[in-house]
């Protein structure tokens, strides 16, 4: 027999008054079930239950049952959402380390201080005998090129001096890094790794645990999208 049955029995029943007697403490606690109340609400099903028609002992305990599983989620939902935001506030603290540091990241484009060069990585897929690095001004203009030569497979270090091909100082901003190899007998860009400096870092939205670097001139990105942390 449900708890509807039970209350259709005996009328205005202990049910009826037990729902009366509580409900102040219910609004108190949004109107939620709690563990306590449902064992309450049990025993008053218990002793108002038609004796003509007892309730078999495997509807109760399938009820219990029902509302263990849901109380567990509801505990589990909780310290899931209790360890996110754990480990979001440890991931902020690690990245507030990072504030004035420089970051290396997949990317063309960087800001330069050209009084004091730059330098990068480029992530070569195969081996080739002529890898280049073109530098382009802010403007789009080629400013220099820096011949490497053969090179293996794997990360390949460059340095910028902030000079142009006769020698001359850049004004300092915004350059992009273009790497050029000759891979199976054709020329193809290949992916740059360039350093930026970090400004300033932001938490993302609640619950998805993100950690944003805002990046001098550059925007923001990730901390999950960092390659490598500069001394």
């Amino acid at each position: 027999m449900t708890l509807s049955t039970a209350a259709a029995a005996t009328g205005t029943s202990a049910l009826d008054k037990y729902s009366i007697a509580n409900s102040q403490e219910n609004q108190k606690k949004d109107d939620e079930l709690g563990k306590n109340e449902f064992l309450e609400l049990l025993v008053a099903q218990m002793n108002n239950q038609n004796p003509l028609e007892p309730q078999e002992n495997g509807e109760f305990i399938a009820q219990l049952a029902q509302f263990s599983t849901v109380e567990g989620v509801e505990q589990l939902n909780t310290s899931m959402q209790d360890f996110v935001a754990g480990m979001q506030s440890s991931q902020a603290l690690q990245a507030s380390s990072l504030v004035g540091r420089t970051v290396m990241l997949g990317m063309e484009n960087t800001q330069v201080e050209t009084g004091r060069g730059t330098e990068g990585l480029v992530v070569l897929p195969a081996s080739t005998p002529d890898l280049t690095i073109n530098v382009y001004s802010p403007q789009g203009d080629l400013v220099k090129q820096i011949p490497l030569g053969t090179k293996e497979k794997g990360n390949i270090e460059f340095k910028w001096d902030g000079k142009d091909a006769d020698g001359n100082v850049m004004p300092s901003g915004e350059y992009r890094f273009e790497a050029k190899a000759a891979i199976d007998g054709k020329s193809q860009q290949v992916p740059t790794v360039l350093p930026a400096h970090v400004n300033s870092i932001t938490l993302g939205a609640a619950g998805t645990g993100d950690v944003i670097l805002n990046l001098d001139g550059m925007g923001s990105v990730l901390l999950s999208d960092v390659q490598m942390i500069k001394e």
